[in-house]
C-alpha cells in the first residue's frame, strides 16, 4: 500500500500580535490517500486558508510560522519530504513539481 499523499499531524500555525502567539490552526491531523477528494470547509477565520498556505509553505514569514506539527508530502518520484523542516529553495522546488494551490479568488490568477 502507497503512503498518503498529504499527512499531516498536530499541525499548530501562530500568529505573532502584540508580542503573544496567537494559535490560528491547533492540532490538526488529516490523512488523504490516493485518489481522494478533499474540500476544507468552515466558517469565516475557522483556518482553511491559514491550514493551505501552511501545507504549501507560504504563511507570511514576518508574523507566521508552524510552531508544532509534521507535513508530509508524497512526491511524483515516491519519495515523501517533510515540508516542514524544507529550506525555502527546496521547498519552491516542491511547489513548482509536486503540490500547488488554487487561491480563494481564481478568476484574478487563471487566465
Amino acid at each position: 500500500m502507497d503512503a498518503p499523499i498529504l499527512s499531516i499531524s498536530g499541525l499548530r500555525a501562530v500568529f505573532r500580535i502584540a508580542g503573544r502567539d496567537i494559535a490560528a490552526v491547533q492540532d490538526l491531523d488529516l490523512v488523504i490517500g490516493s485518489g481522494e477528494t478533499v474540500a476544507l470547509v468552515g466558517e469565516s477565520g475557522s483556518g482553511k486558508s491559514v491550514t493551505s498556505l501552511s501545507i504549501i509553505g507560504l504563511l507570511p514569514k514576518k508574523i507566521g510560522h508552524i510552531a508544532e506539527g509534521s507535513i508530509a508530502l508524497r512526491r511524483r518520484d515516491r519519495t515523501v519530504a517533510e515540508l516542514t523542516g524544507l529550506d525555502p529553495e527546496s521547498l519552491r522546488k516542491v511547489r513548482g513539481n509536486d503540490i500547488g494551490m488554487v487561491f480563494q479568488e481564481p478568476m484574478t490568477s487563471l487566465n
